[in-house]
């Protein structure tokens, strides 16, 4: 029953890391262009899917210090611009 687990869960991690690998912004994947993170997972299931996740996925959009939007119109630049 362990075993059947184990298996269970790297081929959830496989096709998680899959369709993450396929839906990915292909500007934004890191270290290889997106077709070769596809073709690593498939043919080397484990280590592929395992090394897009870590490695190989694009940041997170909300990832950084600074807010991604305004809050009021003032504190908009190209609001104030536009003015």
């Amino acid at each position: 029953m362990p075993r059947v687990l184990l298996v269970i869960a790297v081929i959830a991690v496989i096709l998680y890391a899959l369709i993450e690998a396929i839906q990915a912004d292909g500007d934004r994947v890191r270290l290889m262009p997106r077709w070769l993170w596809i073709v690593a997972i498939v043919l080397l299931p484990g280590i592929g899917a395992l090394g897009w996740l870590v490695v190989g996925r694009p940041p997170r959009r909300g990832s950084g210090g600074a807010p991604r939007r305004p809050i009021a119109p003032d504190d908009d630049p190209d609001f104030l611009r536009r003015l």
